[in-house]
Parts: C-alpha cells; structure tokens; sequence
C-alpha cells in the first residue's frame, strides 16, 4: 500500500537544502513523498495554528515552533541547523564591511528588509539594528533611525507574493526597490548565484545576528514525517544542510 504524503513547513530560505533532502530521503531512505509548503515562518505558524495540517515544521527562528509547543499540538522543538547575516548590496555602490554601517545611515541608500514579526530575517535585521547602537558602531539613535528608515519589502501578510523560479531579495536589489537588503547569508549567496552583477558584503561579528533554525514535529505525525525530521539531524541531511552553507550543530 502507498505511503501518504508528508506535509513540511518550512522557512524560504530552507526550499534548496530541503527539497534536495526530501529526494535523498524518499529515494535512499524509502520514505514517502514530502510536500512542502514554503514562506516566512511567522505566517506558517499562523497557517498552523489555524489549522493547516502540517506534520514537520522547519522555521528560521526557535520561537514559532517553540509556540506551537507550548500549545501542545507539536513536541519539543529543538535546534537543527543556523545561519546568519549578510548584505546583498546593488551594483556600483562601494561598501565593505568597515564601512557598512555608514552606508546603512546614508538618507540616500534604501535599506531593505523582511518583515518583522511575519519573518524572523526581519526579526534578525532589526535585531542587529539595535546592535549598531549597543555596541557602539554608530551614535545613539542610530537603531532608531535605521528602523525607521527600513522598507519591509517581503516576508509580510500583504507582501507581494515572491516570484516562483528567483531569489526574491536578488529580484528586489537588482530592480532598484533596495541598495542594501538585509538578509541570510545562504540568501544572498543564492541571489548573487543568480544576478552576478550583485555584491554579497560581510557583517562584522560585533553586530551580526546568528539565527537559530528550529524543528518541530506533530505530536501525532505518521512514522514518514517522524522519519523525514530524523532524517534533517542525521549525519547525511546535515551534509546537505552545510553544502548549501547552513551552519553545522
């Protein structure tokens, strides 16, 4: 008898690794078909708690499986891969890592971002946001003002849907709608895969954010889904997370 399919939520910026694991699972594992749903993980954990029926939950922060947790539909949620921050920056304007944050605080750059709260990237940007000040990278009021100043161009319920078969952050730099985007450093490296002509500039660690990505599984979940989420901490699906520039555990 066929097995039934199982259903996974995961964060976009987990559609290359995780669709490249689902294959190697389905096909060397003997598992059953995946069928992913993929988006900012804010508004999956909405999709969620409304009711979607989502067997495996993959976000890009630990908070919004930890929440479906602590509603008791979903065991523990646990660590099972991390990434970072990098700016994805347009052709012809000279910035480096020194000299970012400048940049960032110039009135004529377009700063861009996920959205908060809906996606943990926006989370994370206005997270280092803060940084900048705390840490004395800029003068006081400087997290204010690049809040302030940040155009939340994806990730959000009203957000323009993102295009099917592109990186949407590269789409949105090299279309001029932001000098700088703020965003996961595995995201980047996929946008300028995509559009040579973009920079990919490193975050000083001082103010970079680490992102934490969670898994949790349905506390009913079929042995398929139980299995696929084994199969993401297992030695083979960490390879693939790591390939594709994710951070080990």
């Amino acid at each position: 008898m066929a097995q039934s399919t199982v259903p996974v939520f995961a964060a976009g910026s987990l559609r290359g690794p995780l669709t490249e694991a689902a294959k190697a699972f389905e096909a060397g594992v003997g598992g059953a078909p995946v069928d992913f749903s993929f988006g900012a993980s804010g508004l999956l954990r909405d999709r969620i708690h409304a009711g979607a029926d989502a067997q495996v939950f993959a976000s890009a922060n630990m908070a919004h499986p930890q929440a479906l947790s602590a509603a008791g539909s979903f065991g523990p949620t646990q660590v099972f891969t991390r990434n970072a921050l990098c700016a994805l920056v347009r052709p012809g304007l000279a910035v480096d890592t020194n000299t970012l944050v400048a940049t960032l605080l110039r009135p004529d750059v377009k700063l861009g971002t996920s959205t908060p709260k809906a996606d943990p990237s926006g989370d994370y940007a206005f997270e280092m946001f803060q940084r900048i000040e705390s840490t004395g990278a800029a003068p006081a009021g400087s997290g204010a003002a690049l809040a302030a100043k940040a155009l939340q161009l994806t990730g959000g319920p009203n957000s323009p849907p993102p295009p099917a078969d592109r990186n949407v952050y590269g789409v949105l730099v090299a279309s001029g709608q932001a000098d700088v985007f703020i965003t996961y450093c595995t995201n980047a490296v996929v946008a300028r895969r995509e559009q040579p002509q973009l920079q990919v500039v490193d975050i000083a660690p001082a103010i970079n954010v680490a992102a934490d990505y969670g898994l949790a599984v349905r506390k009913d979940a079929s042995p398929a889904a139980q299995a696929f989420a084994a199969y993401l901490l297992s030695p083979a699906g960490q390879a693939i997370l790591r390939k594709a520039g994710f951070g080990a555990l």
